[in-house]
């Protein structure tokens, strides 16, 4: 995404610049309250982080005018002032989400995330994932390969629909246990490979080639094609 960051904090700003360039993201930055009005009134970002205390012109006062503009980029505001009437005041200022400093960088880039998915509404969740010639709906939670019906328990169903997601990429052990069986620690049992060699074997009954491999030392993946 395209973001604009208008923070004077020197530190903050590197900070912040860096961290959501390692992310993937364009980044531009601003340090003072009327450069980054004017930045953000005039260039295409897709998000904006405003720092509420600016010179200049001062962050809720940038989102007031935004959005009288019909600006509706979502803003998140970061701000020293963490009581609910702070708060209060910058969300009814226009902000769409509101963090009070100090704050973990981790939490951040997961509101950024947000604001961005409810910026755009219109891609429905998929009912169907497919990978190669295997396929899964969703809503009649019914797997095939080949037009071959698999019959799977909950589990498997749900170890599946998570390799299905990440069809292509190795997943680990721990993202497994953490979103499969939503255990957010190591059980210190072989649960994980013993699904995974139930599933294996329903997958490929049949087929010559395996559709679920193991990626040693790393975890597992799930193949993408035929090829």
């Amino acid at each position: 995404m395209r973001i604009l960051v208008i923070e004077d904090d020197p530190e903050v700003s590197a900070h912040l610049l860096k961290g959501l360039r390692e992310a993937g993201h364009v980044v531009d930055g601003q340090d003072n309250g009327r450069d980054g009005l004017f930045m953000a009134a005039s260039e295409p970002y897709e998000l904006l982080v405003v720092d509420r205390m600016l010179p200049g012109v001062d962050g809720l006062t940038i989102v007031r005018t935004l959005r009288a503009s019909g600006n509706t980029v979502p803003v998140l505001i970061l701000s020293a002032l963490g009581e609910v009437d702070d708060r209060v005041k910058g969300l009814r200022a226009g902000g769409d989400d509101y963090l009070v400093k100090p704050f973990a960088f981790s939490e951040l880039l997961a509101r950024l995330d947000a604001l961005a998915r409810r910026a755009q509404p219109g891609e429905a969740e998929p009912t169907r994932l497919r990978a190669g010639d295997l396929e899964m709906d969703l809503l009649a939670r019914r797997v095939t390969r080949a037009g071959k019906a698999i019959d799977l328990q909950p589990r498997e169903f749900r170890l599946l629909e998570y390799l299905m997601r990440h069809a292509g990429q190795v997943v680990t052990r721990t993202m497994l246990l953490e979103n499969v069986w939503d255990y957010h620690f190591d059980p210190q049992t072989n649960v994980v490979d013993v699904h995974i060699s139930r599933l294996r074997r329903k997958l490929d009954e049949g087929f010559e080639r395996p559709f679920l491999e193991t990626v040693r030392g790393a975890g597992y993946v799930l193949l993408t094609s035929d090829a």
